[in-house]
């Protein structure tokens, strides 16, 4: 469906409001602009489009991947071909440099451009001094409103990434201008490097190979601990920070006391932390930063997402290949592709579980990430006056993850071969359809930048 107007209709609407009502959508020039009660009669002229049997939520927002860690042009089609797969019509991107950005966002958006299928927008990491004094340029020129900082990054940690260390000075002075400049969101990597670097040398030095010997490298304390830190920091000075990837009980138990007396605090959880522990055997394969954790840790995230503690669910997608995981733990690879699962597992792992609503899976989705990160209202909605961004979904529909089918530069899947209930099926962007039952229809190219303003974001922008 590629016309200008249509109306999509018979299908059951979901969002952070509704686990479903049967209401047809008018949609013209890639804006929804009216809600129908299901058989409204329209003008003849108007092309329809069905969604009998189908739940029709938000184009879904992954607010957490990884552009660098395949092919560093190409990945712009491969990624974003893979996240129209999962259902995802909107991906946010992290650069991780130590150059200012100028240079930065003019070469990537050169690569992305003329290849992104999907609608998409930037964050840039924070390493040097003259982050932090451009940090205000970065938004205004660029609509960039989200920075983030490696709290672990200290001494020559973060020299892999070509990332400078810093310390607490650097984060405090980072957080205070992100407060001045208004609605500005800090990622904060929350990790206790210091205690780490000793119980990993130990560790190793016993000769430990396992992701739990992993696990236990990396702590459930270096995790909370830091995040108080990070929360304290914040409350101060008045800045909003956003915790990703959240994975112990100890730290988001730390979060949900640390709101009751500031609440500019925004949690992310990953979908492998609903589904893996320590006690994997995928070894290298399954090698992360946060490591998988207990079995009690993967009861404490869905907790949080059911409760509200956590807002949003993101992949952390990094497109690496199979041979650069496939090693010896301490050797392998952090990381692994991750979007195109996202929806399968919240639906078969959670909904048809009875562990989330559709409603709280559509709000992890699309509204929490939509709003936090400055792309509502034209994102994360189905309100009139959105973008036609929209995710058609058979809930109920049967498939086998087969990572060659779904386009990833990365030729692998932590759930290669598992058979999930609940599939994404159709995945329209602006109007247009880009994914159909599995096969890309869209072409590269049509993907816009998404400038976040601090007031109401828009797409197309090239700036």
């Amino acid at each position: 469906m590629t016309t200008a107007e249509f109306v999509l209709r018979d299908g059951t609407l979901v969002d952070a409001t509704t686990d479903g009502t049967a209401m047809d959508l008018l949609i013209r020039d890639g804006k929804i602009v009216g809600h129908l009660a299901p058989g409204t009669p329209v003008d003849a002229s108007i092309p329809v489009k069905s969604a009998k049997g189908l739940h029709v939520f938000p184009g879904l927002i992954d607010a957490h991947v990884h552009f660098g860690f395949g092919e560093k042009i190409t990945e712009y089609k491969t990624e974003t071909i893979y996240a129209a797969q999962g259902g995802f019509t909107t991906v946010l991107g992290y650069f991780l440099n130590n150059e200012a950005y100028a240079d930065v966002f003019q070469r990537e958006q050169g690569y992305a451009k003329t290849r992104a299928y999907i609608d998409y927008a930037f964050h840039f990491s924070t390493a040097n001094e003259d982050h932090i004094k451009e940090l205000a340029d970065y938004v205004k020129t660029y609509g960039v409103t989200s920075f983030k900082y490696f709290m672990n990054f200290k001494g020559e940690e973060g020299r892999y990434l070509g990332l400078d260390g810093t310390d607490d000075g650097y984060f405090y002075e980072l957080l205070a201008k992100a407060a001045s400049l208004g609605d500005i969101k800090v990622v904060c990597h929350t990790e206790n490097i210091e205690i780490v670097n000793r119980i990993r040398s130990r560790i190793q030095a016993e000769g430990g190979s396992t992701l739990k010997d992993w696990s236990m490298a990396k702590p459930a304390f270096t995790e909370a601990e830091s995040s108080v830190r990070a929360m304290y920091f914040a409350e101060h000075l008045g800045a909003q920070i956003y915790i990703p990837h959240i994975s112990t009980r100890l730290a988001l138990d730390e979060v949900r006391k640390w709101r009751g007396r500031y609440d500019k605090i925004f949690v992310e959880t990953c979908p492998h932390y609903l589904t893996h522990t320590e006690d994997s055997d995928l070894g290298g394969m399954g090698k992360a930063n946060p490591p998988f954790r207990s079995a009690d840790d993967v009861d404490a995230m869905w907790e949080g997402l059911r409760d509200g503690s956590i807002n949003v669910v993101a992949s952390d997608h990094c497109p690496r290949k199979r041979v650069t995981k496939d090693k010896p733990l301490w050797l392998a690879s952090q990381g692994f592709p991750g979007t195109a699962t996202i929806l399968p597992v919240l639906l078969h792992e959670g909904y048809h579980k009875g562990r989330l609503s559709l409603r709280r899976i559509a709000e992890v989705l699309t509204s929490a990430p939509a709003r936090i990160f400055n792309v509502a209202p034209a994102k994360g909605s189905l309100k009139v006056g959105s973008d036609a961004d929209i995710t058609l979904v058979d809930i109920n529909l049967a498939r086998v993850v087969n990572p060659a089918e779904l386009g990833s530069y990365s030729d692998y899947s932590l759930y290669e071969g598992q058979t999930f209930k609940g599939w994404p099926v159709e995945t329209i962007v602006r109007g247009k359809t880009v994914m159909a039952n599995g096969k890309i229809t869209g072409q590269p190219g049509y993907g816009s930048y998404i400038f976040r303003s601090l007031a109401t974001p828009t797409t197309g922008a090239s700036a």
